[in-house]
């Protein structure tokens, strides 16, 4: 047991961990994306969802690209290093040196272009795109893979064939077969990559590698999630074994098994598995078992096993909440909950009795620095897992088609800013003219308190100095906003459909965008007044 007295005595660096260490790229965890993955058969309203924590120091800033007509032999530019711009204009680093503080981040510059199409979608431009006007939705986890697949010289990173995919398709099915296509013919520079890929009928699950040293091109494979199942991934890859015959289920690149026996990574004669020639890792870790055996807890799936169900059909149907609630999680009260050690005795209100509580310190999200000093102090206090929420998140969408609805209504994005555990959701309906302008630049390589990753990030760091504490007014808000958008969701859903009806797409596009900008930045207020209230809090110490 830890005394409240030692954490007294190490105040000053728990405050430093909690603000700054937490927001480091620490690849021996993996701190990458997590990505789950709901049919319209299993969710409780006949939609389909996708989603991503886009975790990392990417950027924040997100706009509406629009729609375009283009003329024959226009060409398009394929960049690397967007995902790392502080505002839409931003061309620092152009095609030279980046001043970026971490290592993982690269220039901004064009690797070459492709023939444009004639007409190209409006889209939601995050760091990661992820939704077209066509209610085509798509999430990203990192999944890497083996070294020798990369090939730098390929032209495209992962979410450049996000960005043209959703320009110009219309379904998962065509999304997919274009990034094939895209790969094949111009080649892939990332490392091993997957997207979850939606739209109002189904989701996907498309996993990519580089071909090898020897040809610039791509390996891949995408398995469709059965209407009545959930999936999900958390950067690893989850693929098993291929049946190309089964267009229905699965699509996959003519080169899938050559290129793995041309590396040697098959024999040609075992059974093959995606994930074992391209990866060779334990197919699943701790989120994937946390999501699947939590939905189907009758299958009793083991974090021993050697492997997982792809997908599992969930034995209640499941909401959007229901996957924002897994967006939160840190295994609390269960035996990979982080903070079981941290305790002290204190003595009951009103009692000289004592009692055993969480120290009002604990909280899940501690650095590494501060785990290996409480370990030091006493081994095993801290085993640390890697729960779905991290506070090194930048933003993060869970996104819903509704097919039972108009184009014009049908996709929505709940979006958040910083740490899953701690923010709000935020309704982003695609049919907006603008995004907010809390959202119109990043602060991820300054402290820019104007947007929206700093009015969460600030009030949300200040809450985990003392979480057990604080955790309760900021939970609370959380909920309240939440409670909030989805009470009134039937109602701008009606409203947005009359006008629609009666006025057309512009009005309702000025309705939506008036309610979006409106619920945002309330809700944005409200968390920096929170944040107010926390420094006044500790204004006296800690």
């Amino acid at each position: 047991m830890i005394s409240k007295q030692f954490f007294s005595t190490i105040l000053i660096v728990a405050i430093s961990a909690t603000i700054y260490g937490q927001d480091r790229h620490d690849s021996e965890f993996r701190e990458s994306c997590t990505s789950i993955m709901v049919g319209r058969k299993a969710s409780a309203d006949g939609s389909v969802i996708t989603s991503h924590t886009c975790d990392g120091r990417y950027r924040t800033w997100m706009d509406i690209s629009p729609a375009k007509k283009h003329k024959k032999g226009d060409v398009t530019r394929i960049f690397q290093g967007l995902m790392f711009t502080e505002t839409p204009n931003d061309t620092v680093g152009f095609n030279g040196v980046s001043p970026a503080v971490h290592d993982f981040e690269v220039a901004l510059r064009v690797r070459g272009e492709i023939p444009e199409s004639e007409e190209t979608y409006a889209f939601l431009n995050t760091a990661y795109p992820c939704l077209n006007e066509k209610n085509l939705a798509i999430g990203e986890t990192t999944i890497e893979g083996r070294d020798e697949l990369v090939n730098e010289n390929g032209l495209f990173y992962i979410e450049e064939l996000e960005r043209i995919a959703l320009q110009r398709c219309t379904t998962a099915r065509e999304a997919i077969a274009l990034m094939g296509e895209l790969v094949k013919e111009y080649g892939y520079a990332d490392i091993g990559e997957c997207l979850t890929v939606a739209d109002k009928n189904e989701v996907w699950h498309f996993e990519i590698f580089g071909e090898g040293p020897d040809k610039i091109g791509g390996v891949w494979a995408a398995q469709r999630i059965p209407d009545n199942h959930v999936g999900v991934s958390a950067n690893i890859p989850r693929i098993g074994e291929l049946n190309p015959a089964d267009k229905d289920y699965f699509m996959v690149s003519e080169n899938v098994f050559d290129v793995a026996k041309k590396m040697g990574f098959w024999d040609g004669k075992s059974t093959f598995k995606f994930w074992k020639a391209y990866s060779d890792k334990k197919p699943f870790d701790i989120r994937e078992w946390f999501v699947l055996s939590s939905l189907a807890p009758s299958l009793n799936l083991l974090m021993e096993a050697d492997e997982l169900p792809f997908s599992v059909k969930p034995e209640k149907p499941v909401s959007v909440r229901d996957v924002l609630a897994f967006f939160r999680s840190t295994y609390e009260g269960t035996a990979y909950d982080m903070t079981k050690n941290l305790l002290v005795t204190k003595k009951k209100k009103d009692s000289e009795e004592t009692e055993t509580v969480k120290s009002p310190y604990a909280n899940p999200w501690f650095s590494r620095e501060m785990i290996d000093l409480l370990n030091g102090l006493k081994d095993s206090t801290i085993v640390r897992v890697r729960p779905i929420a991290v506070p090194q998140c930048a933003y993060g969408h869970v996104i819903q088609i509704r097919g039972y609805l108009p184009d014009e209504i049908a996709g929505i994005a709940y979006l958040l800013n910083d740490n899953p555990g701690q923010s709000p959701h935020v309704p982003f309906y695609f049919h907006i003219l603008q995004t907010p302008q809390i959202y119109h630049a990043s602060g991820h390589k300054r402290y820019m308190p104007d947007t929206s990753g700093w009015i969460y990030r600030r009030t949300n760091k200040l809450a985990t100095i003392r979480w057990q504490e604080s955790r309760v007014k900021l939970e609370q808000l959380r909920d309240f906003i939440e409670d909030k958008l989805f009470a009134e969701q039937s109602i701008v859903d009606a409203e947005a459909l009359k006008i629609l009806k009666e006025k057309g797409k512009p009005a309702c596009q000025e309705y939506l965008t008036q309610y979006v900008n409106t619920f945002s930045e309330e809700a944005a207020n409200e968390w920096w007044k929170l944040g107010d209230e926390l420094w006044y809090t500790f204004i006296r110490g800690l």
